[in-house]
């Protein structure tokens, strides 16, 4: 038997309950799935180390980009040296030591282990660029003071510098 407190009862609720339900609904609608990595994050290839002294800087106007792999690294060109600057903080955040067997450079990778070449002599050193520099045109690499007595740098020298291994200096 149909009972009309009942129905009455029923036809109360049920705009609350199409309410509810529409609003459910609409919030599923709502969010959308996640985007995929636009085309310029898809193409940082993985194993560049994103540290700050890893990005693109600007020193005097020019601006310079390091590379993003260490691999085959090798290149002829003039070395300098600095040690004047004793305590003061290298790129890396380290604090420079003018004995330590370390070196400033433009473009590699911060860190990584090269060796460095007195190209007059046949010396080499093995030693971490943990800085940036030198900023003088047409110089290739700083050597810390140590470094570069220890092959015989005494002011500029040709020199050779090339990458150890690929993957030095990776975290």
């Amino acid at each position: 038997m149909f009972n009309h407190l009942d129905y009455d009862m029923a036809s109360k609720k049920l705009p609350h309950l199409r309410i509810l339900s529409s609003i459910l609904l609409l919030a599923g609608c709502a969010s959308e799935p996640p985007l995929p990595p636009s085309d310029s994050q898809a193409q940082v290839p993985s194993y560049r180390d994103q540290a700050v002294y890893n990005q693109p800087y600007t020193v005097k106007g020019k601006t310079y980009f390091p590379l993003l792999s260490r691999e085959g690294y090798r290149e002829v060109g003039l070395a300098s040296w600095y040690g004047a600057e004793s305590g003061g903080r290298t790129a890396n955040g380290n604090r420079f030591k003018p004995n330590g067997l370390t070196a400033a450079h433009k473009t590699l990778p911060i860190p990584s282990k090269v060796r460095v070449t007195n190209l007059a002599n046949g010396r080499h050193i093995d030693v971490t660029v943990n800085d940036r520099g030198p900023f003088v045109d047409a110089r290739l690499i700083d050597l810390s003071r140590g470094a570069a007595k220890r092959i015989g740098v005494n002011g500029l020298a040709q020199v050779s510098v090339e990458i150890l291994d690929a993957a030095s200096g990776s975290n």
